[in-house]
């Protein structure tokens, strides 16, 4: 019996010592990959774990051992890749799903960290030594969550060291394509004679090949693919249909320039001139693109056909974007519609020299790309790229010499003013530079600078006019002058203020479009490829990181949504709550409103949390930052708190708003705004008194426009004695009953106050429906009064007073026998009467009189 009951005490021991050993267990992927991996070697396997908790660490280990094997292979490709750019991108691309992918699968195990977590607090820590032993179970289960943690732990930090390996990657990939950039740009050509020589001969080998392969593609459309293309042109004739034609039926009011009107206004110049050139470039683009698409899918293009077409399609596109951008801004045939001060001379020839540099750079590209398919030797490319950026310095270099500018006169016709002098001087040294740095063999940065110069400089140049629109349609009142406001008044019959703000929407949708279009086309003519626009644009709506935190804007829009989705359920079911529930239960009005006001606080609150939540900030942050406030609060911030609090309920409840006159304390004034933290209060002095949210909620607080503006005044009369009390009330209603801002309902009254030491005092009480309005009213009402006594002999009695003189000494007795009494009756100040009286001097004003003597004498000792 004895050695089975110490057996039993050892086993809790045994199963301990089993746990531990089974958790120390190491793992081999694991060490291999976080110990011994270096950058430049791919990630090795993981081996299996000696024993799994279950089936999401199985998936977990599984998927991440697939995506090291990916991580391998596309380190590998990039390897191989070398100098294409192509295949660069597309391995940026892949590696940046890999690195998503390798991060879900740490948030997949994220959830069970934190159950087994959670359990462990629950089961506490081990008995120490001399503490009664647990029970069995409840160790077993300790070291099974122990040992699953660690698995957990250790599959996680495997995956984070992955995850670091592929953002290494990315940047390696970045690093390799923006030196490639740099290497392509700056590659220096030696520009000779024989190089020109060498080219022509080239170019003559290159002019055959391109002959006998489209002659050869035509050949074979006309052959094996005639139905083919014959759908492919139709589609695309249709796509034609589509885009330009209905655009231009739809939209053809927002940018076609009407003849008719003489001085169109410059927001009108401003919208037809960025409309037009928006829509009709996007309209031609999205046909080239669709037409391309359809010759691609029915395989009508053969791969070294497809690029060549590709490239004059874009040739198209750009020149067409170029000519409408300049005749929409310089309008040079409309002079009336023209947006820059250029005459009709000049207007034209910068139009041509804008498009003649189009035209230059498309063809110089659209021969690279010829080049490129039929294999010719670079030089020809060089060459080619030289005259163009030749061509394109000497076209600046003749526009600086130009006239272009409107006469003083302002007519368009005459000849034009000279460049200003800086501009001439801008437009020589770009000019000058581009074939100076053509001629010393850098002809691919001249190329690139030359193509900048018109793409980028076309694309700002919309953007500007969009912004310019934006900012005049924002305006006030501007936006109800033009087609659509005028369109949404008489449809809706919307007010002007609900047309100016929807002047502000139209604003800022105007920079949005502006925005969304031309960053875009400056990114892809700088270079960048539209795999690296996508990709941005995924990580800019799906994960935007600010230290540890990811924010996410399609996230933040849901959560905005779904706030305000909970607060008009939550304000609806106040209302039927209120109007349907409680008001056919009779339950008191103060009950009413308690019920309403809490169901109101708590359906925002659940509302705040699930558009959080959806926003995807973890709430656990915010915990975190409540305590810290707490600590805060207990150290000095009560009085920020509540003022804090008070504000939320101020805005909340709104015992008063903004414009209200109210009167707290020695505080009495007009409300001009309430903030969380304080009330500022202008009184009728101009001055503005901040008042702490605090004090306004623990305080009495006086409002006299609370529920409306409605608001008693008094006008205090007295008369004298004599008058007649019913005239005087008689009166004084026949003049209240007069002015028409006084109301009639509640009745204007006079109360009969009380017999005054001197006058009878009555009260003229009346109502306005607007209390600004007593000022006027009272001082008026006073005039007509005054009047009106005088009219009917009713006197205003002056206040009866009495003044008794009493002097000191001899000459104050003598005096004292023609004592002098001044009396005011109630009708105004009688006649001076003088009563001879004997001299009399009490006992006790002698007494008052040497006690001043020995006071006098007293000084005069202590000042000597």
């Amino acid at each position: 019996m004895r050695p089975l009951k110490f057996r039993l005490r050892l086993l809790p021991l045994l199963l301990l010592g089993l746990g531990l050993a089974t958790a120390a267990v190491p793992l081999v992927g694991r060490d291999a990959f976080a110990q011994d991996q270096q950058p430049s070697q791919p990630p090795q396997q993981a081996e299996q774990p000696p024993q799994l908790a279950n089936g999401l660490l199985d998936a977990a280990v599984a998927d991440l051992n697939k995506a090291k094997k990916e991580y391998g292979s596309i380190q590998d490709s990039a390897k191989q890749a070398g100098a294409d750019d192509e295949a660069l991108v597309a391995l940026s691309g892949q590696v940046d799903v890999l690195n998503r992918s390798v991060a879900a699968i740490s948030t997949r195990l994220k959830p069970r960290s934190a159950e087994i977590d959670a359990r462990l607090t629950q089961l506490g820590a081990a008995p120490k030594e001399g503490q009664p032993p647990e029970a069995v179970i409840v160790t077993q289960e300790r070291d099974r969550l122990n040992a699953e943690r660690k698995q957990i732990s250790a599959v996680s930090l495997d995956a984070d060291n992955l995850t670091a390996e592929t953002n290494r990657l990315s940047m390696q990939l970045m690093e390799t394509r923006r030196r490639l950039f740099t290497e392509t740009l700056l590659k220096r050509t030696e520009v000779s004679a024989g190089t020109f020589q060498d080219a022509a001969s080239a170019l003559v080998d290159e002019g055959v090949e391109f002959r006998d392969a489209v002659t050869s593609w035509i050949g074979f459309v006309l052959k094996a693919k005639f139905a083919s293309f014959l759908a492919a042109v139709c589609l695309s004739i249709g796509a034609a249909l589509i885009f330009l034609f209905g655009g231009y039926r739809l939209f053809r009011r927002y940018y076609v320039q009407d003849e008719a009107i003489e001085n169109p206004p410059y927001i009108s110049r401003l919208s037809v001139a960025f409309w037009s050139t928006l829509i009709r470039t996007l309209s031609l683009v999205a046909f080239l693109v669709t037409s391309f698409f359809f010759l691609s899918n029915f395989n009508v293009l053969r791969p070294d056909i497809a690029p060549i077409l590709g490239a004059f399609f874009g040739f198209i596109g750009l020149v067409y974007f170029v000519g409408r951008l300049t005749n929409a801004v310089f309008a040079p045939f409309r002079p009336h519609w023209r947006l820059v001060k250029l005459s009709n001379k000049g207007a034209r020839s910068l139009s041509w020299c804008l498009q003649a540099m189009a035209v230059v750079n498309g063809l110089d590209y659209v021969f690279d790309r010829i080049s490129e398919s039929m294999g010719s030797p670079v030089v020809v490319t060089v060459v080619k790229s030289f005259f163009a950026a030749l061509l394109i310095g000497l076209i600046l270099i003749a526009a600086s010499f130009g006239s272009p500018m409107l006469a003083k006169n302002g007519d368009p016709d005459a000849p034009g003013r000279r460049w200003p002098h800086g501009m001439a001087i801008i437009l020589r040294v770009l000019g000058a530079l581009v074939i100076f740095i053509s001629f010393i063999g850098y002809v691919g940065l001249a190329r690139f600078m030359a193509t900048q110069m018109i793409v980028t400089s076309a694309v700002i140049a919309t953007m500007y006019l969009g912004f310019q629109l934006g900012k005049a349609v924002s305006k006030q009142g501007v936006f109800a002058e033009t087609i659509i406001g005028r369109l949404l008044e008489n449809r809706l019959k919307l007010g002007d203020v609900a047309l100016d703000q929807g002047g502000l929407i139209a604003g800022l949708a105007t920079y949005a479009v502006a925005l969304l279009t031309g960053i875009p086309l400056i990114l892809l003519s700088w270079g960048f490829h539209i795999q690296d626009l996508e990709l941005i644009a995924y990580r800019l709506f799906t994960e935007i990181r600010i230290g540890n935190i990811s924010i996410s804007l399609l996230g933040i829009c849901a959560g905005i949504l779904l706030f305000a989705g909970g607060y008009l359920i939550t304000r609806w079911f106040q209302r039927w709550l209120d109007s349907n529930v409680m008001a056919r239960g009779q339950v008191d009005l103060g009950v009413r409103n308690s019920v309403r006001t809490g169901i109101g606080y708590l359906g925002v609150a659940v509302a705040a949390i699930i558009a959080i939540s959806a926003a995807g900030i973890d709430l656990s942050s915010l915990a975190l930052v409540a305590s810290a406030l707490s600590v805060g609060i207990g150290f000095g911030l009560q009085n920020i708190v509540s003022n804090f609090v008070s504000g939320l309920i101020l805005l909340v409840e709104r015992p008063f708003k903004v414009g209200d006159w109210i009167v707290s304390g020695t505080s009495e004034g007009i409300v001009k705004r309430i903030s969380v933290r304080a009330t500022e209060i202008e009184t009728f002095r101009k001055q503005s008194i901040i008042v702490p949210n605090s004090e306004l909620i623990n305080a009495s607080v006086g409002n006299w426009t609370h529920r409306n503006r409605l608001a008693r005044s008094e006008i205090p009369v007295s008369v004298s004695f004599e008058s007649d009390p019913q005239k005087v009330m008689e009166i004084l209603l026949d003049l209240v009953r007069g002015v028409p801002k006084v109301l009639r309902n509640p009745e204007p009254h006079v109360e009969f106050l009380r017999f005054g030491p001197s006058s009878l005092d009555f009260e003229m009480r009346f109502y306005l429906s607007d209390l600004s309005d007593g000022m006027d009213i009272r001082n008026s009402l006073r005039i007509q009064i005054l009047k009106r006594f005088r009219e009917e002999g009713i006197s205003i009695p002056y206040p009866h007073q009495e003044l008794h003189i009493v002097r000191d000494g001899k000459r104050s007795r003598q005096m004292d026998a023609a004592g002098s009494k001044l009396t005011d009756s109630a009708d105004g100040p009688e006649e001076e009467r003088e009563d001879i009286a004997e001299p009399v001097v009490s006992q006790r004003e002698e007494q008052v009189q040497e006690a001043k003597s020995a006071a006098r004498r007293r000084g005069r000792t202590a000042a000597e």
